[in-house]
């Protein structure tokens, strides 16, 4: 089972940036597609990005497009959410989660760490 500890959220201004990391524990931690999610209060958890278990496969959400990239160091046994531009409708609670990432782009959920919040001011 792969533990994953999220880190790097905070304050931000609007059109600022934040790096996230998802430190992950386990043998089988470069076997596991990583994603993000996050959930803000009120609504639905929602995948933001995810990444194979290589560097061919990555899948964004379309409101981040171009702002996040996800990128994974299966040496530090870490992924990456770095975060620019954030934007009003950015602020939540981020979830790295371990699980499989389909040909097809879809993705199907696994272990999930703690959260680390992300804040936004105007």
């Amino acid at each position: 089972q792969v533990q994953l500890v999220e880190s790097g959220g905070g304050l931000v201004q609007a059109g600022g940036s934040l790096r996230l990391s998802c430190a992950g524990s386990g043998s089988t931690f470069s076997r596991r597609a990583i994603a993000w999610y996050r959930q803000a209060p009120g609504k639905q958890r929602e995948l933001v990005a995810a990444h194979g278990t290589s560097g061919f496969k990555m899948i964004y959400l379309d409101s981040v497009k171009g702002r996040f990239t996800i990128a994974r160091d299966n040496a530090e046994n870490t992924v990456y959410l770095q975060m620019n531009s954030l934007q009003p409708e950015d602020p939540a609670v981020y979830f790295c989660n371990a699980g499989t990432l389909f040909v097809s782009g879809a993705y199907s959920a696994g272990a999930w760490g703690q959260g680390t919040q992300v804040t936004v001011s105007s």
